[in-house]
C-alpha cells in the first residue's frame, strides 16, 4: 500500500502567509509544492511562475486536471484567463491564492514554514563550484549525529530553495541547504528564506561572471550568506577574497583547507579511487577523486566539527559519499570515462585537466571539452585560455564541442598540440568521431556546461 502523503498546510494558511486573496475552497489541503505542472500530483500546490520562455499561468488548467489542490498565481495572470480558470477551479473544488508576485509569495510562504522550526540549526553553503558535493558530504556526516534535512538535487535557487523549505519537518534538528545565485540580489532573497545560522563559502570563482560582471561582484553577492549568522562562518584558506569575506563578521571567519583544518594529520592521493585522509587518528577512505573533491570534503569536515561531530561520524559520512550525476562520475571498462559535465567554468575546467594530467595512466588520455556558458564578454578570452591549457596537456587527442569552442581548438593548435583536434557544433558528428577514435585502455574526460548535454557521449564510448 502506498504511503499517505503528509499534510503540509491548508489554502487559508498559504493565503495568510503569502499575503494573497483566497478564492475557492479555504480548507483545501496541500501535501507537496511544485512549480512544474508536469510534476503535479493530487494534493499539490502549483505555483504558476512566469519564466523567460513559458508562463506558468498557461498550465494552471493541466495542473488542476492532475489534482492540484491549490494554485498560487498572480492577480493579473488569473484575471486574463478567468473565463477558463474560474469554472475549472469550481469543478475541482480546489483553491487559488492570488498575489501581485507569485515568486515573492512563494518565498514568503517558505519563510513562514521555516519559522515554525525555531530550534533548527540552519547551515547555508554557497560558492562558485563545489557547493553540491560539500552539501552532500556534510549532510551524510551530520546525519550520523542529528536528524538532518538536505535540499535535494539543485533546489538551491530563488525558486528551488523555497520549494525545498517544505521538506522540513518538526523532527529535524539540522538543515543543510545549498544556496546558488546567478544574478545580483538573489542571495538577499535566499537569506531571507533560509536565514543560515552557520554558513560556508566554498570558493569565489568565475561561474556566472557573464551575468554578475566580475569576480568582485560575485564575492559581494556570495558574502551576503554571512549577513544573519549567529554561528560559524567558513571560507577556503587560499581564497583571493578572504580578507573581504572576513570584513564585518563579529565572530570572525574560519578557514578550511589542508593547512588550516584542525585535526587533519595527512592525506594521500589515490587517483581515481579518491583520497586516504588521516583525521584525529582515524583513517578515512574518501572515494571522490581530484583536488576539488578533497577541498569539498575538508570544507564538510570543518563545518561538521564546528557542529559537534567526532572523527567516527566524519569517517562514516565521508566514506559513504557517492558521485552525483555529472560530477566526477567514473565509468570503468574497456574505455574509462570521467564524466564531469554538470557544470563547467574556467576554474573547474582547469582543475579537471590538471587532475587527468596528474594520473598515472597506462593508456591514452582523450579530453572532450564543451562550451563554458554564461561567461558573457569573457567568453572568447576564457575559451581561448582553455584551448591553450588543453593544448599543453598530456592528452593524445582533443575534442571541442560547441560554437564557443572554435577559439579553443584554434588556440590548442597554436599552442603546439600535435595530436588530433576535432571541433564541432554537431553532436552526431562528435559521436561518430569519438567512436572511431576510442580504443581499449583509454581514459576519456567529458567536461562541459550542463546545457551541452555532453553526458550523451558516455554510452557511445562504453559501447566501443
Amino acid at each position: 500500500m502506498a504511503e499517505k502523503a503528509a499534510v503540509l498546510f491548508r489554502a487559508d494558511w498559504l493565503s495568510a502567509s503569502a499575503g494573497g486573496r483566497l478564492a475557492g475552497n479555504p480548507g483545501a489541503v496541500v501535501s507537496a509544492v511544485e512549480v512544474d505542472s508536469r510534476a503535479v500530483r493530487p494534493g499539490a500546490l502549483f505555483a504558476a511562475l512566469p519564466g523567460e520562455r513559458v508562463d506558468g499561468h498557461d498550465f494552471i488548467v493541466p495542473a488542476l486536471s492532475a489534482g492540484a489542490a491549490v494554485i498560487l498565481a498572480s492577480e493579473e495572470g488569473w484575471s486574463l484567463r478567468s473565463a477558463v480558470l474560474e469554472p475549472a477551479l469550481a469543478r475541482t473544488g480546489a483553491a487559488a491564492v492570488l498575489v501581485s508576485d507569485p515568486l515573492k509569495a512563494l518565498q514568503e510562504a517558505a519563510r513562514a514554514w521555516r519559522l515554525q522550526f525555531p530550534s533548527l540549526l540552519r547551515v547555508g553553503i554557497t560558492g562558485s563550484s563545489g557547493k553540491t558535493t560539500t552539501k552532500e558530504c556534510l549532510g551524510r556526516i551530520l546525519s550520523r549525529k542529528y536528524r538532518t534535512a538536505v535540499n535535494p538535487g539543485n533546489l538551491n535557487s530563488e525558486i528551488g530553495l523555497p520549494q525545498a523549505m517544505f521538506l522540513l519537518r518538526p523532527e529535524h534538528e539540522v538543515g543543510v541547504f545549498e544556496m546558488g545565485i546567478n544574478h545580483a540580489g538573489e542571495m538577499d532573497a535566499l537569506v531571507r528564506v533560509w536565514e543560515p545560522s552557520h554558513a560556508l563559502i566554498t570558493n569565489i570563482g568565475t561561474a556566472h561572471i557573464g551575468i554578475l560582471g566580475s569576480r568582485r561582484a560575485i564575492a559581494q553577492e556570495k558574502k551576503k550568506i554571512f549577513s544573519r549568522i549567529a554561528g560559524a562562518a567558513f571560507a577556503w584558506e587560499d581564497d583571493e577574497f578572504l580578507p573581504f569575506l572576513a570584513e564585518g563578521l563579529p565572530a570572525g571567519l574560519r578557514t578550511f583547507g589542508p593547512r588550516t583544518l584542525a585535526g587533519l594529520e595527512g592525506f594521500r592521493d589515490a587517483g581515481l579511487d579518491g583520497w586516504i585522509l588521516r583525521y584525529r587518528g582515524t583513517e578515512i577512505a574518501f572515494p571522490l577523486p581530484g583536488t576539488h573533491n578533497l577541498l569539498d570534503a575538508l570544507a564538510a569536515v570543518a563545518m561538521a566539527n564546528a557542529l559537534g561531530c567526532g572523527p567516527e561520524e566524519i569517517r562514516e559520512g565521508l566514506e559513504g559519499a557517492t558521485a552525483l550525476f555529472g560530477r566526477s562520475e567514473i565509468f570503468r571498462g574497456k574505455v574509462t570515462v570521467l564524466r564531469d559535465c554538470y557544470n563547467s567554468n574556467p576554474d573547474s575546467a582547469a582543475r579537471a585537466l590538471e587532475f587527468c594530467d596528474s594520473l598515472s595512466w597506462p593508456g591514452r588520455r582523450v579530453y572532450v571539452l564543451g562550451s563554458m556558458l554564461e561567461l558573457g564578454a569573457e567568453s572568447e578570452t576564457e575559451h581561448r585560455a582553455l584551448g591553450v591549457r588543453a593544448g599543453s596537456s598530456r592528452a593524445e587527442a582533443l575534442f571541442f564541442f560547441g560554437a564557443e569552442t572554435a577559439e579553443s581548438a584554434r588556440a590548442a593548435r597554436e599552442a603546439g598540440f600535435a595530436g588530433p583536434v576535432v571541433q564541432t557544433e554537431d553532436f552526431d558528428e562528435l559521436a561518430r568521431a569519438a567512436a572511431e577514435l576510442a580504443r581499449d585502455g583509454d581514459l576519456w574526460l567529458l567536461k562541459a556546461s550542463r546545457g551541452m548535454e555532453l553526458e550523451r557521449l558516455t554510452d557511445i564510448l562504453r559501447r566501443g
